[in-house]
């Protein structure tokens, strides 16, 4: 596994409407390259299966877009709720990306030169991108987790305890 450095700007916009929860997408582009395009995500929520599930399963959409993404979503009623920096590294491994990185909070809106570091600690996502049905996927997850104890502990994180 050859770590690749990551240094990535995401905004976070949110859609209100008539439901209790907003809709929820998140743009994110990478500052490592000149003119990398943004990617558009969609999060589904959880799905609410097995209890002994290991990993937290859902939908996922992520596209690449244009130039002008945030104007877009701002034209369609969106509204940018946070946006920070994310700074650290990204590891492959079969199907599963690992990716540990620094969150670092953007002082100055829309200045991404101007951050500071939210915290001393360094958060482990670890994903993986896989068909409906696959649940082995997240035994393969736990067990590549159980190799980082006793620094990393693979939890499942409720998205709406974030917000």
């Amino acid at each position: 596994m050859e770590p690749e450095t990551s240094l990535d700007h995401e905004m976070v916009f949110l859609l209100k409407g008539q439901q209790a929860s907003p809709f929820v997408l998140r743009a994110r582009r990478s500052m490592d390259s000149a003119g990398a395009p943004w990617h558009l995500c969609y999060l589904g929520q959880p799905e609410m299966g097995d209890k002994n599930r290991h990993a937290l399963v859902r939908n996922c959409v992520d596209i690449a877009t244009s130039e002008n993404l945030t104007d877009f979503l701002m034209e369609m009623g969106f509204r940018m709720d946070h946006e920070f920096v994310a700074k650290g590294h990204l590891f492959r491994k079969s199907i599963m990306q690992i990716v540990v990185y620094k969150i670092f909070r953007i002082l100055v809106p829309g200045n991404t030169d101007s951050t500071e570091a939210l915290s001393l600690s360094y958060l482990v996502e670890l994903s993986v991108v896989a068909p409906a049905g696959q649940d082995m996927v997240s035994d393969d997850m736990r067990n590549f987790a159980e190799q980082l104890k006793p620094l990393v502990h693979l939890e499942k994180i409720d998205p709406k305890r974030l917000m």
